[in-house]
């Protein structure tokens, strides 16, 4: 090995060592933050962490721009975590993050469009870099012989350490003051940091870092070649262009006669059969009408592939357009029979949920009827919907859910409206301590001496002791905790309102 081969050896093993040093950091990091902890600013501050760990790292040092502009970007994404945690800021962070570490390992690819392969691509290959990379150092010729200069010296520490333990046994026994020390160290906090659940959680941690530190894309394999004439059969047979114009014909008059009737029912009012009510007959509909609609629209795919049936006839570019525009007005409907079932059984945070997702539903049938018009491709039409999906995720991440379902089912309940269903306080109870103001609003309301005032305090009582409970520890502090606590530490005392006062609403 000549000096210059040292030399780049050398280099290479402080670069890996850098590297380990800044992995077991963030584990402990992690550790220190999470393990048996609530979740609050701690994620944020471990994603901001993880950033420079990534930055910090690179095999070649970065332009202070370009390290700037990769801070800036996981920064931006890691915001709502500051609001409050959750699972699409946790989401967002993990993107910005990725982001980071493909664009300082040069993994970003030229096309935008062809980014969401790119991060699939890392995704799955995120999961086992960290074994494979064990393995690859285990198999390296070089570490074998560290590994058998170090394995002699482990087993000659084996015995002198197993005779010490029983020597320090013997002594505690003959001599108190040996005893009395032994007896002073806590071997149960010991244990206790080094158990089971710790081990496994610093394995978690180190395999996700270690996966941005060091990220790579998981290979393309080689589709298996098909024969011309298997493939023209499998074309006409199931996709060819007289079984797309079929399917298509049959489906238009189905989704017809389904959307006449969500027509006249729902967008009509008219009278439903006995026995069943507009808002039976909404939560019937709402979620497997979404189900269709993407089964929709994954045929549309089919049928308008690439030198598919659709891109050579006209008639079924026009059932394709008209199916689309079915489905767009199936989602809209959906929307409304959910709109009746809340207003029938008030609002829940899942059903908030299938709300957001009927509307991307919505939009996604939207962009495949562009997608058609414009002649653009899949990749296109995924980086589109992936745009649409992660703005709705960010912009949802800073919105207080539970804060918004609970003024929703307290503006809306039978007690202030005199119409609908009363308020769920157990649910509002399940919200925590974010219902709170609308629960005041709830209590404020109700007239003097009505025996739901009771049952509302006990439950406010307890969301406020919880609310207090995790403010006590500082992982814990997010903006959204900070507002409740400068509101709880201002309304310490929910007094009665006069019975003229009672329609007054306190504001949050």
């Amino acid at each position: 090995m000549t000096m210059t081969d040292s030399a780049v050896v050398q280099q290479q093993a402080g670069r890996r060592n850098g590297v380990i040093f800044v992995l077991l950091t963030l584990v402990a990091a992690a550790d220190g933050l999470f393990f048996q902890q609530p979740l609050g600013i701690n994620m944020f501050l471990f994603a901001m962490a993880v950033t420079a760990g990534v930055l910090f790292s690179a095999s070649k040092p970065l332009a202070v721009r370009s390290a700037v502009a990769l801070a800036a970007i996981a920064f931006l994404a890691s915001l709502p975590l500051l609001e409050t945690p959750s699972l699409p800021g946790a989401l967002f962070a993990a993107f910005g993050i990725a982001v980071a570490a493909l664009a300082r390992s040069r993994l970003m690819p030229q096309r935008l469009t062809a980014f969401p392969s790119v991060l699939f691509r890392f995704a799955l290959a995120a999961p086992m870099r960290l074994v494979r990379d064990w393995h690859k150092l285990r198999a390296d010729r070089a570490s074998h012989h560290q590994a058998a200069r170090i394995l002699p010296k482990l087993v000659g520490w084996l015995v002198p350490g197993l005779l010490t333990l029983v020597f320090l046994t013997l002594f505690s026994l003959a001599n108190p003051l040996i005893e009395q020390v032994l007896s002073n160290i806590d071997f149960a906090a010991i244990l206790h940091f080094l158990n089971p659940w710790r081990l496994a959680f610093w394995l978690v941690a180190a395999a996700a870092v270690w996966a941005l530190l060091r990220p790579r894309l998981k290979r393309r394999r080689r589709r298996a070649s098909r024969t011309k004439a298997g493939g023209e059969a499998f074309d006409g047979n199931l996709f060819g262009q007289a079984a797309v114009f079929r399917s298509l014909l049959i489906f238009n008059v189905l989704f017809a006669v389904q959307t006449s009737l969500d027509l006249v029912y729902l967008w009509g009012g008219a009278e439903l059969p006995d026995g069943m009510t507009h808002a039976e007959y909404a939560h019937r509909g709402a979620y497997p009408l979404i189900v269709t609609a993407l089964l929709a629209g994954a045929f549309v795919l089919v049928a308008m592939r690439s030198n598919g049936p659709g891109e050579a006839s006209p008639v079924i570019r026009g059932l394709v357009h008209a199916w689309i525009g079915q489905n767009i007005l199936l989602c809209t409907s959906s929307i409304l029979r959910l709109d009746l079932y809340v207003e029938a059984y008030s609002l829940t945070e899942l059903r908030l949920a299938a709300g957001i997702w009927m509307g991307l539903v919505a939009v996604g049938l939207a962009l495949i009827l562009l997608r058609i018009l414009m002649r653009r491709s899949n990749e296109w039409l995924i980086a589109m919907n992936l745009t649409v999906l992660a703005a709705t995720l960010y912009i949802c991440a800073f919105i207080d859910f539970p804060a918004l379902v609970a003024r929703f089912n307290v503006e809306h309940s039978r007690e202030l409206t005199g119409e609908g269903m009363p308020l769920d306080l157990e649910y509002v109870y399940s919200l925590g301590p974010a219902a709170v103001p609308a629960l005041d609003i709830y209590i404020a309301a109700l007239p003097r001496g009505a025996y739901e005032t009771t049952g509302a305090l006990s439950v406010r009582t307890r969301l406020e002791a919880d609310a207090l409970a995790s403010a006590s520890n500082w992982r814990s502090w997010s903006f959204s905790a900070h507002r409740l606590q400068h509101y709880l530490s201002e309304h310490k005392n929910i007094a009665r309102p006069a019975e003229g006062a009672k329609n007054d609403r306190q504001e949050f």
